[in-house]
């Protein structure tokens, strides 16, 4: 049975730091950011833009883009962050409710920057087992950029967090964008090197700990975590996406366009080289920064504008979150044969 995409939304944000701002906010120099960090600039949110609320406008989009009544919606999945409204907190029924999709059922669900593409692989299982579900809705969003603290050196590689929201929808039966496979990696030797310290079970949120800075993500073995995941990295990216292309039925050679995250600029052109690729196969979000789990949803969207997607294409989405987690998902871009 075929699963394709039926259509996207993104939302981001009107607000925007510049690079030339986080390297005066850093101490770094302005090259360093822009060249070798790759941002140019990021998105950051308004007083609006929540997490759950950019999901739900990437949503709306995403919808009306597909024609659609929202109660054909058979599943609402939530794959924005764990950082929301609320700290605890059901956000996809929030969604499904917004959204109208009112004879659907919903949940979320988290791999950090990885969500997307395994969310991808979860609805292609539930649609496949499932004769209920027809259409699925994911939809999230993404503003971990508030957890930065631009003085603290050992988030450096997470200075490029920004904000927005993405959706897909996903119809059973559909011959076109076919979902093909996904590969997935997890590696939790890294479980606990990059987390927020305070407002869990094991440090409870206290005056204390806001006073030290402590409800911000940071890395508790810069160093380590470094040499640890340095080569092993780029290994798993290359690993996940040849599984994934392969387990599709191609080779790497078939590859048309790579719906990457971003990260720093030599990580990007690494990937591409050591697939036989180049920047015309790709796009590198300088413009936007790293909006977690919604770069490969925002990458499409940037492809299709540019008229670098056309029928037959053998696309990959490519991501990482810590964890740490590697996924890719291949999609045979356009109408089916």
């Amino acid at each position: 049975m075929d699963i394709g995409i039926l259509s996207t939304g993104t939302y981001i944000p009107g607000n925007y730091i510049s690079g030339e701002e986080i390297a005066q906010q850093t101490g770094l120099p302005i090259k360093i950011v822009e060249e070798k960090m790759g941002i140019i600039q990021k998105p950051v949110p308004g007083p609006e833009d929540h997490t759950c609320e950019m999901g739900i406008k990437a949503a709306r989009t995403a919808i009306e883009k597909a024609g659609i009544d929202p109660l054909e919606i058979d599943l609402v999945i939530y794959i924005g962050e764990e950082y929301k409204e609320y700290p605890l907190w059901t956000a996809g029924i929030k969604l499904q409710e917004e959204i109208g999709a009112r004879k659907a059922w919903a949940f979320d669900t988290a791999l950090r920057c990885g969500t997307t593409v395994m969310a991808l692989k979860l609805a292609k299982s539930l649609m496949l087992t499932d004769g209920s579900i027809n259409t699925v809705l994911l939809a999230g969003g993404y503003r971990n950029g508030d957890l930065i603290d631009y003085k603290n050196g050992r988030t450096r590689f997470m200075f490029n967090l920004g904000a927005g929201g993405g959706a897909i929808l996903l119809k059973k039966g559909l011959r076109q964008n076919l979902l093909l496979d996904t590969a997935l990696i997890t590696d939790g030797s890294f479980s606990e090197d990059v987390v927020v310290v305070a407002g869990g079970t094991k440090n409870p949120l206290t005056a204390d700990a806001l006073e030290k800075g402590l409800f911000q993500l940071d890395v508790l073995d810069p160093e380590g975590m470094k040499r640890r995941l340095e080569q092993k990295s780029m290994d798993n990216f290359l690993a996940v996406i040849n599984a994934s292309v392969e387990n599709s039925g191609y080779a790497k050679s078939h590859i048309s366009y790579v719906a990457m995250l971003h990260m720093k600029r030599s990580a990007h052109e690494y990937v591409l080289k050591e697939l036989g690729l180049d920047g015309h196969n790709s796009i590198y979000l300088e413009e936007y920064g790293h909006i977690g789990q919604i770069d490969q949803i925002l990458s499409l969207e940037l492809a299709q504008q540019a008229g670098k997607l056309k029928d037959g294409d053998v696309t990959v989405l490519v991501s990482a979150g810590i964890g740490y987690a590697w996924g890719a998902t291949t999609i045979r871009w356009g109408k089916g044969e």
